[in-house]
């Protein structure tokens, strides 16, 4: 099958065309932006790529085109293809129809955590010999990609996926994790997000019952019983054997972020000790819900304990990018209040009472509608100083985080506030990137302007 791919450098759309190809399907693919690291990883799996979406690429004639959830009716090549009523699909679908099909899907969904829980089942499956197929919204450092498809379906049956939320495509509005069947499924978390498409948090809880609603008799749902909005959407039906972790359910999680410990327990009684590389307290809860799912699939707990402690995380993730002159500059994809908090606090416990200068771009749908604005000053309270990139919002940047006083700044000129940044910056300082975009590259012009006015 030749499979022409709208929208094929996502990250979600760039992992399926790897998946597709490994398959044995032929696969092209368009883009606006047709740039590194994906177009790297693509052509290197012998996927051809073409710049924009010009209706001419209607003479490759493939046996389907898959449109990404990005593109939307207006695109020329979209609209060409439904013109000429040619066959297409969503990412989503064509996925569960020849890919997951017949596996063990293994799905990560929640508003947080996706990306390192769904990395960590994947690592503790592998290590276990399990070998699994993944799809991954981000690049676990332990294997290198984000998407992998291992060995024939009679030897490697297991597939991790992250189950996200968000719609499927421009003619199906549910979400895409409802296309992926899981047998094993994690509920980490869930709060009010992606306000772009949904009207409040009741519609996103619809959204998770339907995912509720396909799970086997036999599966199992590993779901954070702290959470009262997955309460809720277990309450309006499950025919699934649930597991719940957090406190106030069977399974809970205990630790030292200064030591490295992440201790297990089965009510009152500890199960299971490791030292690992991770921390913060969520860090230790998506654990604890990878090594119940991976138990599902036969993973003794004290040897998915054991992974945990080669476990290398994901690139973005705290991820440090450099130091220079003393100053240590991360890369975190936080972009929702509660995830913004949450990284913060890592890194301050982390870090001590050294100084954090934060960086952020609210750059995410949700971010730029302004409609959790009033929660980012308390989310970044821990922080000695922040710069916030406020280019392109449709709401007052510099007025949301007045709350924060000389505490805070907003810039809307790029190169006025990395300078500022620079300026500011001093030995022992720890700046913290945080975006779920490229953000203009500043990682790495941070880390050069450090470096030139070192030796200047």
């Amino acid at each position: 099958m030749h499979l022409h791919i709208l929208g094929v450098c996502g990250t979600f759309m760039g992992g399926l065309a790897q998946l597709a190809r490994v398959a044995g399907h032929k696969v092209t693919g368009c883009d606006a932006g047709v740039y590194p690291p994906m177009s790297d990883q693509l052509r290197g799996a012998g996927i051809d790529l073409i710049e924009g979406f010009d209706p001419s690429q209607l003479s490759l004639k493939p046996d389907v085109f898959v449109i990404g959830n990005a593109i939307s009716r207006g695109n020329s090549l979209l609209e060409a293809i439904l013109d000429k009523g040619l066959p297409y699909v969503s990412g989503p679908q064509w996925l569960a129809e020849h890919i997951l099909q017949r596996r063990w899907v293994l799905g990560v969904a929640g508003t947080h955590g996706k990306t390192t829980t769904a990395s960590l089942l994947a690592w503790i499956l592998d290590d276990a010999g399990l070998a699994p197929g993944f799809l991954i919204g981000g690049v676990p450092c332990n294997f290198g990609v984000s998407a992998r498809l291992h060995g024939a379906l009679e030897d490697s049956p297991f597939f991790v996926i992250e189950a996200d939320e968000y719609d499927t495509a421009f003619c199906d509005k549910r979400s895409k994790f409802v296309h992926y069947h899981p047998r094993t499924v994690i509920l980490n978390n869930l709060e009010f997000d992606h306000a772009d498409i949904f009207a409040d948090l009741a519609a996103i809880e619809t959204q998770f019952h339907h995912l509720v609603r396909t799970m086997p008799g036999n599966g199992l749902i590993v779901s954070n019983a702290t959470e009262p909005a997955l309460t809720r959407v277990l309450e309006r039906g499950c025919w699934t054997p649930v597991v719940g972790f957090g406190a106030g359910s069977g399974y809970t999680v205990s630790g030292d972020d200064a030591t490295g410990s992440l201790i297990v327990h089965e009510g009152s009684r500890k199960i299971g000790e490791v030292t690992w590389a991770l921390t913060g307290e969520h860090n230790r809860m998506n654990a604890l819900a990878a090594l119940l799912a991976a138990r599902h699939v036969g993973v003794p707990l004290d040897k998915g304990l054991d992974a945990l402690s080669r476990f290398e995380n994901v690139k973005r993730r705290m991820e440090v990018r450099g130091v220079v002159r003393g100053v240590t500059v991360y890369d975190d994809f936080a972009h929702h209040p509660t995830a913004i908090a949450t990284t913060v606090a890592g890194l301050r416990r982390k870090v001590g009472n050294a100084r954090i200068l934060a960086v952020i771009e609210p750059r995410s749908n949700t971010m730029k509608l302004g409609v959790m604005k009033d929660q980012l000053p308390q989310s970044l309270q821990a922080c000695d100083h922040v710069y916030c990139y406020g280019a392109n919002l449709g709401w007052d940047a510099a007025e949301a985080l007045a709350p924060m006083g000389a505490q805070a700044e907003v810039h809307e000129d790029f190169q006025t506030m990395l300078q500022a940044i620079v300026g500011k910056a001093a030995a022992g300082d720890h700046i913290l990137v945080m975006s779920n975009g490229g953000f203009q590259g500043i990682h790495n012009k941070l880390l050069e302007a450090l470096l030139s006015s070192q030796n200047a």
